[in-house]
């Protein structure tokens, strides 16, 4: 008896993909459609032993000119498994727009003896014709695809031109209300302090310290950093522009700065940003200037390098500095400064819990003012550490030079001299407020 050969079982993958998320959350969307179009395809085709593979491979929402699709990319996976014999989509653009985009997938295919199958094209990728046709109608998709993006462009930049908004992250300082920026009158106000503060100061490093001092939040609510800074300042829309590609036109929205303070705040940026940093350390007092020396009685001087993008801060021996070196000499030349100012500040933070000091600031308050509650002052000294903790550097600094007389570096550490002829002004700022909210 002759033996009958056994048919072939091809394994058909359906792939489906819809550019845009619009109508997916319907019971029956674009890509059921094309889903049961294929299916019906293979379905005819079961005499050639065509079956329909269970695993779906949809990629909703995914545009056609990249292949960075979760869907294809388990469909590929499958395919370099093994696991796929045809590939099943409604329209070959539904793979992919891409002319080089297709090469690459076709290749895959042929290395994997996979046959592509597009259900209203009808034709057959293992044949030099079939190819032809292919590109043919891959060439007419990417064209279509690319006159599409121009259309959307030119679109886009005669919009601008009117001074329309196109969308996208809402300006801080601004709202979105039939589609058109409107001015947020509590939120301008804080981006014209912004630009005036920037003025003031000269320094965007300063500036980001206060802000976040002061828990001042951008539109989307994150802290401010000095590059959001930097973008602020730069953009036009605030004087009430729309740009496109570097050429400004006039805004349908209403500009929240003026040109003058506009002016103010790029003179300012114009200026190189390592004369700023000069600057901005001219104006920022150290701590312990003056103060610090070694126990030879050398000075110790604040000086600072910069790597990469990140400031360290020392104090160092002007032998070091003027190349002094020698018997005798001390061999420590440069101390981090922040571990110093913290291990001085500790130091000062022990003095004020002393019951001493206590005592000594009240006799000395009391003698200027009679009225001076003892406990008020106790209280004070208890809370200096939160108060410490809020102060901004010019402000520690006075302090410390308030409290510090002098601070010795030795090799066996830091030997701080502290007096309290100061002790009574510091003492007396703390009270202040609380005098004031007596007296309220």
């Amino acid at each position: 008896m002759k033996e009958i050969p056994t048919q072939r079982r091809l394994r058909c993958a359906v792939y489906t993909r819809k550019s845009s998320e619009e109508g997916l959350d319907m019971e029956f969307n674009s890509l059921d459609a094309q889903r049961e179009s294929c299916e019906a395809y293979v379905a005819s085709q079961r005499a050639e032993g065509w079956v329909c593979m269970r695993e779906r491979y949809d990629d909703g929402g995914y545009s056609g000119g990249s292949l960075e699709r979760p869907g294809l990319k388990a469909l590929l996976e499958d395919v370099e498994a093994g696991l796929v014999d045809v590939i099943v989509v409604y329209k070959i653009d539904r793979l992919s727009r891409s002319l080089m985009d297709f090469a690459k997938l076709v290749e895959a295919f042929d290395r994997n003896n996979v046959t592509f199958v597009s259900v209203t094209q009808a034709f057959n990728t293992t044949t030099s014709m079939g190819r032809l046709t292919l590109n043919i109608l891959l060439s007419f998709a990417q064209f279509e695809r690319e006159v599409t993006g121009e259309r959307i462009r030119d679109k886009f930049a005669a919009s601008r031109a009117k001074g329309m908004w196109m969308g996208g992250f809402v300006p801080w300082g601004y709202d979105v209300i039939d589609r058109k920026l409107v001015v947020n009158e509590a939120e301008a106000a804080q981006v014209r302090a912004v630009f005036q503060r920037f003025t003031e100061l000269g320094s965007a490093t300063l500036l980001t310290r206060e802000l976040v001092a002061k828990d001042v939040r951008s539109k989307r609510g994150k802290p401010i950093d000095k590059g959001f800074l930097y973008k602020l300042f730069r953009n036009r829309l605030y004087l009430g522009e729309a740009v496109h590609k570097g050429t400004s036109y006039p805004g349908e929205h209403q500009g929240i700065i003026d040109q003058q303070l506009w002016d103010a705040v790029h003179a300012i940026l114009q200026e190189s940003p390592r004369q700023r940093a000069a600057n901005t350390r001219a104006k920022t007092p150290v701590m312990l200037k003056g103060l610090i020396f070694t126990t030879s009685g050398v000075a110790m001087t604040p000086t600072m390098t910069k790597k990469g993008s990140r400031l360290y801060r020392y104090y160092t021996s002007m032998d070091a500095i003027r190349n002094r070196a020698g018997e005798g000499r001390d061999s420590y030349v440069r101390l981090n400064a922040g571990m110093v100012e913290a291990a001085v500040m500790q130091q000062i933070r022990a003095l004020m819990r002393t019951p001493e000091v206590a005592a000594q600031a009240a006799a000395a308050l009391k003698a200027d003012n009679a009225e001076t509650d003892g406990n008020d002052v106790v209280a004070a000294l208890a809370n200096f550490d939160t108060l410490w903790e809020t102060l901004f550097p010019a402000e520690q600094a006075r302090i410390a030079r308030l409290l510090v007389q002098r601070v010795t570096v030795s090799q066996h550490g830091l030997t701080v001299d502290l007096h309290t002829a100061g002790l009574s002004s510091v003492i007396r700022d703390m009270l202040a407020p609380r005098q004031m909210e007596k007296a309220a």
